[in-house]
């Protein structure tokens, strides 16, 4: 399905951005790394993977968001 496609794709940048956070960490950088987090390219990875729960919830939408339910035309 398409849909566990994209979601495998979005946990495994999730995971690397988790681990360019842990290397920031690693080398002292505390700064950065929660810049990283809260501004950066981690929140967005959080985010995008927030936003395909909230969409897989919404129930069977079609491209203009209306229901692809049998008996709809």
């Amino acid at each position: 399905m398409a849909f566990e496609g994209q979601a495998q794709i979005a946990l495994e940048r999730l995971d690397e951005s988790l681990s360019r956070l842990y290397n920031l960490i690693k080398r002292g950088q505390q700064t950065e790394a929660l810049n990283y987090m809260t501004q950066g390219e981690l929140k967005e990875r959080f985010e995008e993977l927030q936003n395909m729960v909230k969409i897989s919830q919404t129930g069977n939408l079609g491209s203009r968001g209306t229901a692809n339910g049998p008996g709809m035309f």
